[in-house]
């Protein structure tokens, strides 16, 4: 039986764990980001990307307040609050037969959030780099 990404997703954010996202993503993933004008290609550069934002954009004030599914693809919006700004964006996730998440697109509004969200996730990315 195919792995439910959507369920992993859901767990990975609640427990702020990204351990299990691993085993939902495609080899040749995509993820978009909203400050990095480049899709970046591959299971590894994702898991690292949504790891990092586990680390700095989920908190107790994050949720999710709306969810559209159709087929394989998923809308997400979500809203959190950082540094004393509101921050609303949507998780676009396209996943394959293997229950494999494809792609996953963060879009994130207003200007000020995106300045917020680059600034924590540079510091995320460079910590676990470094």
């Amino acid at each position: 039986m195919n792995p439910n990404p959507l369920a992993v997703w859901h767990h990975a954010v609640k427990t702020r764990d990204p351990s299990g996202l691993g085993a939902v993503m495609a080899d040749d993933a995509v993820f978009h980001s909203p400050v990095v004008h480049t899709p970046q290609v591959g299971k590894a550069i994702m898991h690292r990307y949504l790891s990092a934002a586990l680390g700095c954009l989920i908190d107790d004030s994050f949720r999710y307040v709306r969810e559209v599914v159709s087929g394989r693809d998923a809308v997400l919006e979500f809203e959190v609050e950082l540094d004393g700004i509101r921050v609303n964006g949507v998780d676009m996730i396209s996943w394959n037969d293997a229950g494999k998440i494809t792609d996953f697109k963060v879009m994130i509004r207003p200007l000020k959030a995106i300045n917020v969200v680059h600034q924590r996730m540079g510091a995320m990315l460079q910590k676990a780099a470094g």
